[in-house]
């Protein structure tokens, strides 16, 4: 009983770490988007188009991983480069907040799969 116990509070431990990390990565991601960010594409993630595409239901932001990720590290269009101005933790922070905001349903990005990205080894 005493190990299906530890077990139980072990794997319940993990799971408030995990959910703590995926709030404080939203709320950075927030802090990130709302600072660099949301000029052009808006509070509400519509955007200003044609110039600055609308984030809220776009299929480049809740697609693959690799196509949102080289977009934020390499810009696109109008979209500076951001490579040079975030880390990992901070590219892996802002796309998960928009892959999630405004309706969005998509994946998070770890930091990891930023720095494969960034290496261009997401695939």
């Amino acid at each position: 009983m005493k190990s299906r116990l530890v077990t139980a509070s072990a794997a319940l431990g993990l799971a408030v770490a995990f959910a703590t990390a995926a709030s404080a990565a939203a709320v950075n991601g927030k802090a990130i988007y709302d600072d660099n960010c949301l000029a052009c594409h808006q509070a509400t993630g519509a955007g200003m188009p044609p110039t600055f595409p609308a984030l809220k239901g776009s299929k480049v932001v809740t697609g693959p991983k690799p196509v949102v990720l080289a977009t934020v590290l390499n810009g696109r269009g109008a979209m500076p480069s951001w490579k040079s101005q975030f880390n990992d933790a901070q590219v892996a922070a802002v796309t998960t907040y928009i892959r999630s905001s405004w309706g969005n349903k998509a994946p998070a990005v770890t930091v990891a799969e930023a720095a494969a990205a960034r290496k261009g080894k997401l695939r």
